[in-house]
């Protein structure tokens, strides 16, 4: 039971919400860009618990599936097709034995699609992770990207008597997203204040509040340089280093700023003027090289209220989806 890779695409590597607990060792979390699509992903194709999904970049692979296999995406839509026909984002699929899933039919809207699948991938623990960490070499798939003729097991298939009938059934239930897990385009990214706001210049705070930054092209999964008005202290200042988040802007002595990825450094010793707000952490993850963003400052009670309401929103989409996961679990088989 497997899924063999044809096509690698420009960046595909199995991710999960990341390896905590290692920092103090200077292991980075790494883990899925956009979280809420990593687990939306998961809920829709039946899985109680999180394992890793396949996080694809832009371009997608090409895959064919070498047993039946329930699956679901999210994220940006990568154009992606079944056997050459456009299917949805969003719902619980059917694939059969040697049915081809690919991207690129159409021109991607978003940069980060998630592929998940019924029982999840069978790829071993690392640190209690199955996340891959690129620039190490561990976790994943061998510690690494796809490449082509990669067989990837399953952890569990489909029965593959009476697809169509399980299709059919799959089809007609009802999976409505809460409106915190709808993945809306903002037009602002929110933000506290980072710990070292008030050092920054009036006119640095301004600017980070009221300009217009862009995501460099160098930028990837470690962090996004942003290019726009250059950000001052009030001073130079001589800084400890200290643990670094996901979301954290850190502003090196040129004054560009950084906001801190997935896969950021254990420690950072640059000023932070700013926390972007976890519940927008998923839109910043699909921003591409080139594209403008700007910036909303909301309070810490605004902060926890929003990713509060997320929270329960992934809770009441999973009781939701109970008759989905009783209808697959009756027809799963496992591994001998």
């Amino acid at each position: 039971m497997s899924v063999t890779v044809i096509k690698p695409g420009m960046l595909s590597s199995f991710q999960d919400r990341g390896r905590d607990g290692f920092q103090h060792e200077g292991i980075p979390v790494a883990g899925a860009m956009d979280e809420r699509a990593h687990r939306l992903a998961n809920a829709l194709a039946g899985n109680a618990s999180d394992p890793a999904t396949l996080e694809m970049t832009l371009l997608g692979p090409t895959l064919r599936f070498d047993a039946p296999a329930c699956f679901a995406l999210a994220g940006a839509d990568l154009g992606a097709t079944l056997n050459g026909e456009d299917i949805p984002l969003h719902r619980p699929l059917v694939a059969r034995a040697g049915d081809t899933l690919a991207f690129g039919a159409r021109p991607a809207v978003g940069v980060r699609g998630y592929l998940a699948v019924h029982g999840g991938f069978a790829l071993p623990a690392v640190m209690g992770s199955e996340a891959t960490y690129l620039r190490s070499g561990f976790g994943g798939f061998q510690g690494r990207a796809l490449a082509k003729g990669d067989c990837v097991p399953l952890r569990a298939a489909l029965d593959g008597h009476r697809l169509d009938a399980l299709r059919s059934a799959l089809w007609e239930i009802q999976a409505y997203l809460p409106a915190p897990l709808g993945g809306q385009r903002r037009g602002a990214i929110r933000f506290l204040p980072g710990m070292h706001w008030e050092a920054f210049s009036t006119a640095a705070r301004h600017a980070f509040t009221d300009a217009e930054f862009r995501v460099s092209a160098q930028s990837d999964r470690m962090g996004y340089r942003l290019t726009g008005p250059a950000l001052s202290m009030t001073q130079p200042r001589q800084m400890l280093s200290e643990a670094a988040s996901f979301g954290t802007v850190q502003v090196p002595a040129g004054g560009e700023a950084i906001i801190l990825m997935a896969d950021r450094q254990t420690t950072g010793g640059y000023p932070k003027i700013a926390q972007i707000a976890t519940v927008d952490l998923s839109a910043l993850a699909q921003a591409a090289p080139g594209q403008s963003l700007r910036f909303q400052l909301i309070g810490l009670d605004e902060a926890q209220r929003l990713d509060g309401a997320r929270e329960r929103a992934f809770v009441q989409l999973q009781e939701a989806l109970a008759p989905l996961r009783a209808l697959l679990s009756r027809a799963t088989r496992k591994p001998l």
